[in-house]
């Protein structure tokens, strides 16, 4: 058992390799497209803030969402989350990354244990589909797909709102001063948004290996090694290397994806760069504070829309911002699909699983 732990464990660790690699787009689209900073450059700036969100958040909020607010606590198991986890990286990597088409990570592993979690329980009693007096619309469940559509949309609000007071502010200076102000100012608005990043999307890594471990805890030297805690509690040492795993996956890069989101949606100027960044660092850290596990991609990608309508509702390009969100829709069932039948051959093919 303690060998599945493990493998479980580099399976979470590759899923926010991945996370980081594939959401670095969304850290850095905005400064390649508006030529601020190289691509190389861009990842390393967004790396390095990914990992400062370290000393900036709580590293229990989302990630006591992910581990503890979708799945019913009987059903967990090394098996279970590691059936989710590679449900999660085939449709996020091998499907989507290839392809070049954005995709939440966050919605990957959503679908991902829930299917799994429903092929184990043969049924819905795997999720967490009520609360006591609360009922399904308290559920975390229904707020992480609430926010499927919440999270573009207020991205994009912000964004139009954050551009529209910037442009009336700007409105009376010379243009290329402006454009020199704003190349400061997207870098800082960068490494915001990078931080919120690493806030919110790590600790869903820091949640899948906190209640593996939780539910593991039986194991001797899981215990006295790995969790040496009674409840449910984010080690220190979770924390770190999920923030160190995720800024790798940062510096690899994704640059296909930085081509759609800065490049294709809409034409940016850093002026729109520093706005859409912004309105996405202020959706994420609201999100992070509650504690709602939201997608970074959705986020900048509403962002980014948000900030072209302030020309004309034609600058974005709706045709490809169609794309995305239809890849959007299909990601939980997706990835839901691919994790039950993961767990399925595996239930098949390993007893007790």
């Amino acid at each position: 058992m303690l060998i599945i732990v493990i493998i479980t464990i580099f399976a979470a660790l590759v899923f926010d390799f991945v996370n980081g690699m594939n959401d670095a787009a969304n850290s850095i689209a905005t400064i390649v497209s508006t030529r601020i900073l190289s691509p190389r450059i861009a990842v390393l700036w967004a790396a390095m803030f990914n990992f400062a969100a370290l000393f900036i958040f709580d590293g229990s909020k989302v990630a006591g969402t992910v581990g503890k607010g979708f799945i019913n606590s009987t059903f967990i198991d090394e098996y279970l989350i590691l059936s989710a986890l590679l449900g999660a990286i085939i449709w996020a990597y091998f499907f989507c990354a290839r392809l070049g088409i954005p995709v939440s990570s966050s919605h990957s592993l959503t679908g991902g244990l829930i299917g799994a979690a429903i092929a184990k329980a043969h049924g819905l009693s795997g999720l967490v589909l009520h609360t006591a007096g609360g009922g399904f619309f308290t559920t975390k469940i229904f707020i992480t797909l609430l926010f499927i559509f919440l999270a573009p949309l207020i991205g994009l609000v912000l964004g139009y709102l954050i551009m529209v007071i910037t442009m009336w502010i700007a409105r009376n200076f010379n243009p290329s001063r402006i454009d020199k102000f704003f190349r400061v100012g997207q870098l800082l608005s960068s490494a915001a948004f990078s931080i919120g990043h690493g806030g919110n999307d790590a600790q869903k890594t820091m949640g899948i290996i906190t209640v593996l471990l939780y539910s593991t805890r039986n194991i001797p030297f899981v215990h006295q090694y790995l969790y040496p805690y009674g409840e449910f509690h984010v080690p220190t040492w979770v924390s770190v290397l999920s923030l160190s795993v995720i800024s790798l996956g940062t510096l690899s890069g994704g640059m296909r994806i930085v081509k759609t989101m800065g490049m294709k949606l809409t034409h940016l100027k850093p002026i729109g760069g520093f706005s859409a960044e912004t309105a996405g660092a202020i959706t994420l850290y609201g999100a992070t504070s509650l504690g709602i596990p939201v997608s970074t991609t959705q986020t900048i990608a509403g962002a980014i829309m948000g900030v072209g309508t302030t020309r004309r509702f034609s600058a974005v390009r709706w045709g490809i911002a169609g794309n995305i969100i239809t890849t959007w829709i299909f990601t939980i069932p997706a990835s839901a699909l691919i994790g039950g039948l993961v767990y399925f051959i595996m239930s098949y093919f390993i007893p007790g699983s």
